[in-house]
């Protein structure tokens, strides 16, 4: 079973998402115990989720609202820096090279130690965290980070140095491996999902029920103490 590097030797972690809140939902407890810790965390987010909106709604108010939302939920576990690519429409993401390029670029500028993203295999038994863009977006940014972002010749038109990630952690992985006890930041990760109020505010007090209980079940699979909630994680060594 592969073991993730300490946080200790982590200086600045790059997490990839194909809208907002995905990360939210994946990773927000684990992400503040980042920043807690004084770890730098960038955001990327690849679309603006403008599919995330009721029949109703003004379709074309919905990108600046979701950004919005997602660094209002970002702040609240303590991310700072929020990226948005343009170009790419929500429920259309494919890997493309273009997508791979544009990656490669946020990677090489932020220069991770660890670069956390979506499972790029399908895990039938949580559909719905397999959305064809969730799993396009994590082809897109494992390719980018291996072996792209490492091959100098691999668009050196960017004009930033090639970088090594050293790890890859999947979020919503069929197989997860590497569990992070979250009970004591359950309460931000709760609060950055409110935080997306047009994807969460009819859900109302039900929402926090149901990331307990997601949290809970993760937790029981690796054998945590009852009562303790967790994030899991499939890790990917690139050393």
């Amino acid at each position: 079973m592969p073991m993730p590097k300490p946080d200790s030797e982590i200086e600045r972690i790059l997490i990839v998402a194909a809208h907002p809140d995905d990360a939210d939902f994946g990773l927000a407890g684990t992400a503040a115990q980042w920043t807690d810790a004084g770890i730098e965390v960038t955001l990327l987010c690849l679309t603006h989720g403008e599919q995330g909106a009721r029949p109703d709604a003004d379709i074309a108010a919905i990108p600046a609202l979701r950004e919005q939302e997602q660094r209002a939920a970002s702040a609240e576990v303590g991310i700072t820096d929020v990226r948005f690519l343009d170009g790419y429409r929500d429920g259309w993401l494919e890997p493309t090279f273009d997508l791979q390029r544009d990656i490669v670029a946020v990677i090489r500028d932020v220069r991770p130690g660890r670069l956390v993203c979506q499972s790029p295999e399908r895990n039938y038994a949580r559909l719905q965290a397999s959305h064809p863009d969730h799993l396009a977006a994590g082809d897109a940014a494992v390719r980018a980070a291996y072996p792209a972002s490492e091959n100098p010749f691999a668009w050196p038109e960017i004009g930033v140095p090639f970088h090594h990630v050293g790890e890859i952690w999947l979020m919503a992985h069929p197989t997860p491996d590497h569990a992070v006890d979250i009970t004591e930041t359950f309460h931000r990760k709760v609060a950055a999902l409110h935080a997306h109020a047009s994807q969460t505010a009819h859900r109302g007090e039900e929402l926090e029920g149901f990331l307990r209980q997601m949290s809970s079940r993760m937790a029981a699979n690796f054998g945590l103490p009852e009562g303790r909630l967790a994030e899991a994680f499939a890790i990917v060594p690139l050393n």
